[in-house]
């Protein structure tokens, strides 16, 4: 069952997700040549902790951090460490919750730690753009088909496949709550997006072959074919009239 948000609940979804776009914005100026992965797991728990919320994904199945931080052939679920360094040439992907008032905020993106390579600017561009097509697709009536396959279509013109085994998904009291959102699926199908629906929507873009295998960790996912992987995600309600992005700061939000 797809949960209708009141506004006041979808209020506290605004705190908790503008928290995680607000500290994202930050990482995303920490990220260089010489940063440990843990440096930036570190930072975001103070800022979310330091906001009197807490970290969505710290503990959650057994998930060991606060920040997932998956650099180039990983795709997501990167486990933060001090031995762990950003290199020049790297891209990095940000993966972050946060919890307020008792619901959940989701967002991730893909940072280039200084020059990185044509392939990996591309990779990372189009799956920035595959999310805002899908975004497009946000509105009362459309079909979550609509919303997936935006996602594929662009992925597939421009080269690069698209990850099947992990989806978006509905959020809000829970992390992951109905209905699952892949990134591909055909247009006119699937559940009906109406108001207040709260979704988390996140392309995952590979710049080889889509197959991925997961570490000896049991959370890292990374490419097969050890091609680079990008991640992008924004937490939306959807609204009378169209689509609110969540994670967004509050200047971004126009307040």
């Amino acid at each position: 069952m797809i949960e209708i948000k009141t506004p006041n609940e979808i209020a506290s979804m605004r705190k908790a997700s503008r928290l995680v776009a607000r500290t994202l914005g930050q990482l995303k100026a920490m990220v260089r040549p010489g940063v440990t992965t843990a440096e930036l797991n570190d930072f975001a728990e103070k800022q979310i902790r330091g906001a009197g919320a807490e970290p969505a994904f710290l503990g959650y199945r057994g998930y060991p951090a606060t920040l997932c931080v998956s650099i180039n052939e990983e795709i997501v679920h990167g486990i933060p460490s001090d031995k762990r360094v950003v290199r020049k040439g790297d891209i990095v992907s940000l993966d972050l919750g946060a919890v307020c008032e008792g619901f959940y905020g989701d967002a991730a993106l893909t940072v280039a730690a200084g020059e990185v390579s044509g392939g990996a600017r591309k990779l990372v561009a189009v799956t920035e753009r595959s999310l805002e097509l899908a975004l497009e697709q946000v509105r009362p009536g459309a079909k979550l088909g609509d919303v997936s396959s935006a996602v594929e279509r662009f992925a597939l013109e421009n080269g690069m496949s698209v990850v099947r085994e992990f989806t978006g998904h509905g959020i809000g009291r829970r992390l992951h709550e109905e209905p699952s959102i892949p990134n591909y699926g055909k247009p006119g199908t699937g559940p009906v997006l109406k108001a207040g629906m709260t979704l988390a929507i996140e392309p995952m873009l590979c710049l080889g072959r889509a197959e991925i295998i997961i570490r000896n960790d049991g959370w890292t996912a990374v490419s097969a074919d050890g091609s680079l992987a990008a991640h992008c995600e924004h937490t939306v309600a959807v609204t009378e009239d169209g689509c609110e992005i969540l994670s967004v700061s509050g200047e971004k939000a126009g307040g």
